[in-house]
C-alpha cells in the first residue's frame, strides 16, 4: 500500500535503513547523549560497558520519540521546507510505519535500561519520551509561543538519566545539569526559529518571532542567556567545580553572550547570519560546557 505524499516533493528512491536512520535524527541525539554520558562522570567512576548500555538505551529512546514526532508532524512537514524531504511527507514510508518504528524503539529502550541499568533510569528516558510526544508535540508547539520554553525540559532529561544510572537516586546536583539544558534551550531554538519563520508561518506553527516579533525574541534570547551564565557559574561559588570548569564556563558563556548581543544589534534584516551563528555555537557550547565538567572532576579527584 503506498502512502499519500503529502508535500510536491517526489518520491526520492533511497535505502531503508538511510529512512530508518534519518527517523532518529542521529545529529540531534548526539548532543543528548554528550549530555547523558558527561554527568555519569561527574556522578562517579561508571565502568565502560555500563556507558555504553546508557548510550545505546538512551539513542534508541531519543530516536524513538524523534520518530513518533514525525509520525504526529506529518500534515505540516510537508509544508516546510527543511522536513519535506522527511519520509513520510517524501511519500518514501507510510506513517503507520514510522509510528511501530518509533514505538519500537522506545519499548526496546525502556527494557534495556530497566534490566541492565535500573528502573529509574527506564522510567526518567520513558518519562522524557512522553513529555517531547505528549505534552510539547502533541500540546505545546502548536498552541503557544512558549513551546520551546516549557517544551524543552524533554532535552533536559538526559542528565537525569545519566545520574540516575550511577547513583541510582536523581539528586540535587542532577536537576542543577537539568536547568541548564532548560535554560540553554530558547536562545538556541529561537536563533533558528529567527531563520526559518516563512516555513513556521506556512504551518501554522506559533513560534516566538511570529507571535512576538524579531526584537522581542531576541531580547528574551539575551535574557535567557544572562541567567544561563548565571547558572553555570554558581556551583563554582560553593566548591562543587573547580578552576578548569569555571575558565570553560565562562569563557564558553561569555562567547555564547556576545553572540545574542550581536543578534540584537544587528541592522534590521542582517540579523540572519549572527542568529545563525548563534544556533550552531550553541551546540558547540553545551557540549564543551559538559565537558569541562568531567575534565574538572576527573583533575581535582
Amino acid at each position: 500500500m503506498t502512502a499519500p505524499v503529502l508535500s510536491d516533493a517526489p518520491a526520492e528512491v533511497r535505502p531503508l535503513w538511510r529512512d530508518l536512520v534519518m527517523l532518529t535524527k542521529p545529529r540531534i541525539i548526539s548532543l543528548l547523549l554528550v549530555t547523558t554520558a558527561a554527568p555519569m562522570y561527574v556522578a562517579g567512576s561508571p565502568d565502560l560497558s555500563l556507558v555504553l548500555i546508557v548510550m545505546l538505551g538512551g539513542y534508541l529512546m531519543a530516536g524513538g520519540a524523534n520518530a513518533v514526532n514525525m509520525y504526529m508532524d506529518r500534515d505540516i512537514d510537508g509544508v516546510m521546507g527543511r522536513t519535506k524531504l522527511r519520509p513520510i511527507p517524501s511519500g518514501r514510508m507510510t506513517p503507520h510505519a514510522v509510528l511501530a518504528f518509533g514505538a519500537m524503539l522506545a519499548v526496546s529502550a525502556t527494557w534495556l535500561l530497566a534490566l541492565y541499568v535500573n528502573v529509574l533510569t527506564a522510567a526518567l528516558a520513558l518519562g522524557g519520551f512522553y513529555f517531547y510526544v505528549f505534552v510539547y508535540t502533541r500540546f505545546l508547539k502548536r498552541t503557544t509561543p512558549q513551546n520551546i520554553v516549557i517544551g524543552g525540559a524533554a532535552g533536559a532529561f538526559p542528565p537525569l538519566v545519566g545520574w540516575a544510572a550511577v547513583t541510582g537516586r536523581v539528586d540535587l546536583a542532577a536537576w542543577y545539569l537539568f536547568l541548564i539544558v532548560f535554560y540553554w534551550t530558547p536562545p538556541h531554538f529561537w536563533a533558528l526559529a529567527l531563520n526559518k519563520q516563512k516555513d513556521y508561518g506556512r504551518a501554522g506553527v506559533p513560534m516566538a518571532p511570529l507571535v512576538w516579533g524579531e526584537r522581542e525574541t531576541m531580547q528574551q534570547m539575551f535574557w535567557y542567556t544572562i541567567v544561563l551564565l548565571a547558572l553555570t557559574i554558581l556551583p563554582v561559588t560553593f566548591g562543587a567545580f573547580g578552576l578548569i570548569y569555571a575558565a570553560s564556563a565562562v569563557g564558553l558563556g561569555g562567547l555564547l553572550l556576545w553572540g545574542t548581543v550581536k543578534v540584537m544589534r544587528a541592522p534590521e534584516g542582517e540579523w540572519s547570519a549572527p542568529a545563525w551563528w548563534v544556533y550552531k555555537y550553541s551546540l558547540l557550547y553545551l557540549a564543551l560546557l559538559f565537558v569541562a565538567m568531567v575534565i574538572d572532576r576527573r583533575v581535582l579527584a
